[in-house]
């Protein structure tokens, strides 16, 4: 039997058979590749939210709303900044000690590396300056308390024994600050001839010198004593009186001049 001209046998619609074989090909091949495994996604970014959050901060509130390690945080910068910041505090404890390290020390911790160790270091070396600049050219000195104030900033809480010179002129004003030597926990190397060639170079006519006592106990040794007639005696053979020597512990200073030991 014939059917719309066709063959026997044959299906009257070819086409639709086609397409029912088409959707079951494609619906297998969208199958296949929903089950096919993902290509493995790219590695997160560095995370440096921390890092961003200590700028933001900085930059609304200025450095006081931040502490000493979120500093070095700042100064080291990128992304594991923080990190290497709080691994610096759990070596050192405090900032005096840290300032005091050398770069090859600090270089070692933290996976910092010599670059970043560096510019902590530089940093350190730019805040002393910046101290010195700012103490009061002019200021006259006429106690020990004077004294005090002018020598503190660059003594007190130091990790290290640290040797400080203020040249002064015939009014007693001071005229520059100048730190020379830094030592261990217990004990500073200073020469004379270190001490009086900033004063000869600044011009003083007088001088104050200075060292603290990391150990927080400001009494003197019998090497501070040793050393201070020794001072005194270099500065009557250059012409620069030794108008104080002052020792800075945890909390107070010792005024060697009060001891008979400068001139009065």
């Amino acid at each position: 039997m014939r059917t719309h001209g066709g063959p026997a046998g044959l299906d009257p619609r070819p086409s639709s058979r086609i397409g029912h074989l088409a959707r079951r090909l494609l619906r297998g091949t969208y199958v296949a590749m929903q089950r096919a495994p993902r290509p493995p996604s790219s590695p997160p970014a560095p995370r440096t939210a921390g890092i961003g959050r200590l700028r933001d901060r900085f930059c609304a509130y200025g450095g006081s709303d931040l502490g000493d390690f979120d500093l070095v945080a700042l100064v080291l910068g990128g992304p594991s900044a923080v990190r290497a910041a709080r691994a610096l505090a759990d070596h050192y404890g405090g900032i005096g000690d840290l300032e005091d390290a050398p770069p090859d020390e600090v270089a070692t911790l933290g996976g910092l590396g010599r670059a970043s160790a560096t510019r902590l270091r530089a940093a350190f070396e730019l805040g002393r300056r910046a101290a010195s600049a700012r103490v009061p050219r002019g200021r006259p000195v006429r106690s020990p308390q004077d004294a005090e104030a002018v020598l503190g900033p660059h003594l007190r809480d130091a990790g290290r024994e640290r040797f400080v010179v203020c040249g002064l002129d015939a009014r007693h004003r001071v005229r520059m600050v100048h730190t020379v030597a830094v030592g261990t926990l217990a004990y500073v190397d200073v020469h004379p001839r270190e001490v009086f060639r900033p004063l000869v170079r600044a011009g003083a006519f007088a001088a104050l010198v200075g060292h603290n006592h990391p150990s927080g106990d400001p009494t003197p040794s019998d090497d501070d004593v040793r050393l201070t007639r020794r001072l005194v005696e270099a500065g009557r053979l250059v012409g620069i009186e030794l108008v104080d020597h002052l020792i800075f512990g945890r909390a107070v200073a010792v005024s060697l001049r009060q001891r008979g030991l400068c001139a009065a």
